[in-house]
């Protein structure tokens, strides 16, 4: 595995791959690497040639007061795992690098990006996807894969790419979760080990939705009270919100008439986590 620390030479080894008629599939990541990113990076090996991850901690996404100085970072055991699971190139860009003095310029989704996390995290999609339009020049992937765990995130970006006509297929990789249905995330490593237990509140949340509507509740609002009863019972628990949206705008719905996500923030202790469950029309019919 080659590692590339800066977008010149990212720039030079992506042309010589394009020029050799190969495919490039990329996930870009912010390290502190899990299972649920090797299930992407399996993904995106599987519809390229050759596979690139980047890890950079982008400052542009974190608020004054959220948890960049507190990110976990375990670069060596990264390197290690990509290097296991077949990755050819890690770019690791230094934030220098990427935001070079005079650096002024933002790429901002206006729509899918105002509510949900949006509305609680101002200007951190324009960070996202600032920083994934910079990854997408410097890589210039055929193919590029985001977790949906993201949610919110993989919709802005997707209207990016379609909004700027950009030249990749935008990939969405399951959720994977652990054994106890908590969500994978590299915040969880912040959870002390009551915190830990608590999380499992969003899931469980999710579930008793999934259930009423299996019941054959269609509406919204006693759909989000069905989750906010769960979470809002775990004393660790803040509630950030829970909402149910339309899949491809994000906006509020009132009942369940097509694809909709149930999407929910809480904080546990001093670490925000987040979580959903999509729910497609087809599995909804009857």
């Amino acid at each position: 595995m080659e590692t590339i620390e800066h977008p010149r030479l990212m720039h030079a080894w992506a042309d010589r791959v394009r020029a050799a008629g190969l495919r490039i599939g990329f996930v870009p990541t912010m390290g502190y690497l899990h299972d649920g990113h090797l299930s992407l990076v399996r993904e995106a090996r599987q519809r390229a040639d050759r596979c690139v991850v980047s890890i950079f901690v982008n400052p542009l996404q974190f608020g004054p007061s959220e948890d960049f100085d507190r990110y976990p970072c375990a670069p060596e055991r990264d390197a290690a795992l990509l290097r296991e699971a077949g990755v050819d190139v890690l770019y690791r860009p230094t934030a220098g690098a990427m935001y070079p003095e005079g650096f002024q310029t933002q790429v901002a989704v206006a729509e899918v990006t105002k509510g949900l996390c949006g509305r609680s995290r101002p200007g951190h999609f324009a960070g996202v996807t600032t920083v994934v339009a910079k990854l997408f020049n410097a890589v210039k992937p055929h193919v590029a894969v985001f977790g949906e765990k993201d949610y919110q995130q993989l919709a802005a970006i997707r209207r990016m790419v379609a909004d700027l006509d950009l030249d990749v297929a935008v990939v969405a990789g399951p959720t994977v979760r652990e054994a106890d249905g908590l969500a994978m995330s590299s915040r969880n490593a912040n959870l002390n080990a009551d915190e830990r237990e608590a999380a499992r509140c969003l899931s469980r949340g999710l579930r008793a939705a999934q259930q009423a509507i299996a019941g054959g509740e269609r509406r919204a609002a006693r759909i989000v009270e069905r989750a906010r009863e769960i979470v809002a019972a775990e004393s660790l628990a803040g509630i950030d919100y829970i909402e149910l949206v339309d899949a491809a705008t994000l906006r509020p719905v009132d009942d369940i008439r097509r694809p909709t996500v149930l999407a929910m923030a809480a904080r546990i202790g001093r670490t925000r986590l987040i979580d959903n469950v999509i729910l497609p029309g087809r599995e909804l019919e009857g």
